[in-house]
C-alpha cells in the first residue's frame, strides 16, 4: 500500500477515435514525446494498432492509434473495422477527439453510438484539438457541444498538440480514470511496435505527401530486408517495397524521371535515421498488385 500522502500508481490502456484529420496521431506523438505514429490528412492513413507509451512518476498510459472507424468499401476496408472493434473492447479508456475549428456532424454521433455499442461499459471522455487554430470563445462554444454530444457524466479537456498546450493535464485526466497497478513496459521503452513496421509506416507517410485521393487507400509498404552494410558499421540497407493497385498509381509515386520516389526516400530516410539513431540508406521499388484490398491472400501477404 502506498505511503500516507503519495499518490497511487496507475496504469492502462487508451484509444483515440474521431474522424479523419481530428489529430489523433499528432496527439499520440505529443503525449509520448516522440513520433511514433504516421500524421496525414488522408482518411485511413493509421493501419496498424500502434502502442505509444506514455511514462510519468505516477503513471503509465500504454495509447492505442487505431485505424479510424467508418464504413467500409473494401476487404481491407472490413479489417480494419475489425481491428478497431477489437481494440475498443479491450481499452480502458476511450477518448473521442473533435477539433476546434469544425462543427459537430453526423460522422462524430455515428463514431459515439458505435463505441457505445461495442464497449458500454468502457470510460469515454472528449478532447476538444487544435484550440492553437480558433479563440477562447469558439473553445467555449466547441466544449459545450462536445459535452452534450456525450453526456453529463463525460469529462471533456482542450488541447493543442502541435503547441502542447494542456497536454499534461490531459495526461492526468486519463490516468484518474485508470485502475491501481504496475507498469507494463521498462521506462524509456516508447513502443511495442516492430522496427520494420514503423519504417514502412515512415516511408508510406512520406509517399502519400501531395498525391491525388485515389492513392491512400492503394499504397502498401513492405519492409523486405534490414542490413547491416559490412563495410560501414554506422549504416543500415533497407530494402522496402511500396505496392499500389494500377499502373497510373505506380507513375504517380515514382514521378518524372523518379524524381518523386527520390523525394520520398529522403524525406523518409531522415525520419527513420531519427528513430534508429543510426545512418540508413533505403533502397524503394515500385510494385503493382492489382486490386490487393480485396483479395484475402493479398491482403495476408501484405500484413492485413
Amino acid at each position: 500500500m502506498p505511503e500516507s500522502g503519495e499518490r497511487e500508481f496507475r496504469s492502462g490502456f487508451v484509444c483515440f477515435v474521431g474522424r479523419p484529420n481530428t489529430g489523433k496521431s499528432t496527439l499520440t506523438n505529443a503525449l509520448v514525446g516522440a513520433k511514433i505514429a504516421i500524421t496525414s490528412s488522408r482518411p485511413q492513413t493509421t493501419r496498424h494498432t500502434i502502442r505509444g507509451i506514455v511514462h510519468r512518476e505516477h503513471t503509465q498510459l500504454i495509447l492505442v492509434d487505431t485505424p479510424g472507424l467508418h464504413r467500409p468499401r473494401t476487404l481491407l476496408g472490413q479489417r480494419l473495422n475489425d481491428l478497431v472493434r477489437d481494440t475498443y473492447s479491450e481499452v480502458d479508456v476511450i477518448a473521442l477527439c473533435i477539433p476546434a475549428d469544425e462543427k459537430i456532424g453526423p460522422g462524430d454521433r455515428w463514431i459515439v453510438q458505435q463505441v457505445r455499442q461495442m464497449a458500454p461499459k468502457t470510460t469515454l471522455l472528449g478532447v476538444v484539438t487544435k484550440i492553437d487554430k480558433v479563440g477562447r470563445e469558439q473553445i467555449a462554444k466547441q466544449l459545450l457541444a462536445v459535452s452534450e454530444l456525450l453526456g453529463p457524466d463525460a469529462d471533456v479537456i482542450p488541447v493543442s498538440a502541435v503547441k502542447g498546450e494542456q497536454v499534461e493535464l490531459l495526461v492526468d485526466l486519463i490516468a484518474s480514470k485508470m485502475p491501481p497497478g504496475p507498469a507494463f513496459y521498462p521506462d524509456g521503452e516508447l513502443t511495442d511496435e516492430p522496427e520494420e513496421t514503423l519504417m514502412a509506416e515512415l516511408i508510406r507517410e512520406a509517399a502519400l505527401e501531395g498525391v491525388r485521393d485515389e492513392l491512400p487507400h492503394s499504397l502498401a509498404v513492405v519492409i523486405e530486408d534490414v542490413l547491416a552494410r559490412e563495410e560501414r558499421e554506422d549504416m543500415l540497407d533497407v530494402h522496402a517495397l511500396l505496392y499500389v493497385e494500377r499502373p497510373s498509381q505506380k507513375a504517380i509515386i515514382i514521378g518524372k524521371g523518379g524524381a518523386r520516389l527520390k523525394e520520398v526516400g529522403t524525406n523518409a530516410r531522415k525520419q527513420i535515421e531519427h528513430i534508429l539513431g543510426t545512418r540508413v540508406y533505403l533502397h524503394l521499388h515500385v510494385k503493382i498488385a492489382k486490386d490487393w484490398q480485396r483479395d484475402p491472400k493479398q491482403l495476408g501477404k501484405l500484413g492485413f
